[in-house]
């Protein structure tokens, strides 16, 4: 008996088992099934994975190929342009088609356009689902056809819409085709990170693949939830999901994170909270479908006349975490050792640069693209966005965190702040959040030099505050017709 051609899926940023549409469609083909996945640093331009998610990448890669072994599959790993790279394996395995998971980025929407095209047009099969978001962007408009901009509107259209539908199981089994295709050896990609201590920080707090994805997701509803909604800003707390780089790559599915939370929970107001910063991942990709130049250019055109500063000496100051601010300096360094960066100082550090330092958006966004493992490129061009009061449902311009607020309101006893900025570690919680209040014989007492041990400010926080609000002043009211 002839065995049937095989098919194609072609894993992106679905790198898992369950729920995955394009793999279960394939298998429920009858035909052998050919795992691929592609790595990409050509079409992407600019935006090809940083060293985090690369990192991350990696590891999910392993996972994902030792799973698919389980059920009989062998994953495929190629090197490329992926339409190229794509075309020319198809014709190596006389392949009846290619299933994938849909993306989002426009370079991927273009390519994959063109794919599907090209494929059709030559007699095979090709199909695309949606295992990424829990609804397609265009499927939400509004009233009068367009996108949402604000993102409690956003929320209700979501809802009025239902439950998202239920996630897919795992297949038991994945026949594989004969004989066996010609594959790159993974750790030929030279993917991990050449800095061990970087290495080892990340691996000290993260499983990436699908089943550190669960476990990490059991725990959350175990320990978490409950407290979710009222602790959920308090850096130095375990009640955050920690979701997000597991999310991007794909490792779990937002429909399973839906449906689990509610059948372990029910609809609680803990729920809700939690699965509104799930939507506001969806929120994130629905604007950028919109607004594909989202990544580098303003929402709202009247802000490409910010007067922005032009200050290498300062960025670096801010990347490395040695601003004098202790909860800005904890925050970037828990994201250069880790990876990662807890959401409420992410809006701290974040507002710093762009209000404090003056310093445009898209050096914040370009450094958490390479230094985050979730670094995900609709979510943090929208952050970004909605930080510098240019984006989507934004923070308005007058709203300027404060530091040493943010510090003690959020980290009153010091835990997260003593964490990453140990050399302040004996000062009293009172000058704790503002080293340069301390009197002499208490800096001394705690082993601190201002300007030697630990930095001095690098700006005063009212000076940067009214420069910052000037500076927002004097743009134009209205968009430039």
């Amino acid at each position: 008996m002839t065995e049937k051609a095989p098919l194609i899926v072609w894993f992106r940023q679905d790198l898992r088992i369950a729920d995955n549409p394009a793999l279960m469609q394939a298998v429920q083909s009858g035909h052998p099934v050919l795992p691929v996945y592609i790595l990409d640093d050509e079409t992407p331009g600019g935006w090809k994975p940083g060293g985090a998610a690369r990192w991350w990448l990696h590891h999910s890669l392993q996972a994902l190929r030792d799973a698919l072994a389980d059920r009989g599959a062998t994953l495929v790993l190629r090197r490329g342009a992926a339409a190229e790279v794509m075309s020319r394996l198809v014709r190596e395995t006389g392949a009846a088609g290619v299933y994938w998971n849909r993306c989002y980025e426009p370079y991927a929407i273009k390519r994959d356009m063109a794919l599907k095209e090209d494929l059709r047009a030559r007699g095979l099969d090709a199909q695309s689902f949606n295992g990424s978001l829990l609804f397609e962007p265009w499927t939400i408009e509004t009233k009068q056809g367009g996108f949402y901009k604000v993102y409690t509107r956003f929320w209700h259209a979501c809802r009025e819409k239902g439950d998202p539908p239920a996630p897919l199981p795992a297949p038991d089994n994945i026949p594989g085709p004969k004989p066996d295709v010609e594959t790159d050896a993974l750790d030929d990609w030279d993917l991990l990170p050449t800095t061990p201590d970087w290495a080892g920080g990340l691996g000290a707090r993260w499983q990436p693949g699908e089943a550190g994805a669960m476990a990490r997701f059991c725990e959350f509803l175990e320990t978490g939830l409950e407290g979710y909604k009222t602790r959920r800003d308090f850096p130095a707390d375990t009640v955050t999901s920690n979701l997000s780089p597991f999310l991007h790559i794909g490792d779990i599915g937002p429909r399973q994170v839906w449906h689990e939370t509610v059948r372990h929970a029910g609809w609680t107001d803990a729920t809700e909270k939690f699965l509104k910063e799930l939507v506001w991942r969806e929120f994130a990709y629905h604007v950028f479908y919109h607004l594909p130049d989202l990544p580098d250019a303003p929402m709202y055109a009247r802000f490409k006349a910010f007067p922005w500063a032009d200050d290498d000496e300062m960025l670096a100051a801010w990347q490395q975490g040695r601003t004098g601010y202790p909860m800005v300096d904890a925050g970037m360094r828990e994201l250069w050792q880790t990876g990662h960066m807890h959401n409420r100082v992410r809006m701290v550090t974040a507002s710093f640069l762009v209000k404090h330092l003056l310093l445009p958006w898209q050096a914040g966004e370009a450094w958490f693209w390479d230094t985050l493992v979730d670094a995900d490129l609709a979510v943090n061009a929208f952050s970004w966005q909605w930080v510098a009061g240019c984006g989507a449902d934004a923070a308005p311009y007058f709203r300027i965190f404060n530091p040493i607020m943010q510090g003690s309101k959020f980290d009153p006893d010091g835990a997260y702040i003593r964490k990453y900025v140990p050399e302040i570690a004996g000062l009293p919680d009172k000058y704790l959040f503002a080293p340069w209040e301390a009197p002499d014989d208490v800096l001394h007492d705690a082993g601190i030099e201002l300007g030697k041990t630990y930095p001095k400010p690098v700006v005063d926080h009212k000076t940067a505050r009214e420069r910052a609000l000037a500076a927002f002043k004097s743009l134009p009211e209205n968009e430039p017709a």
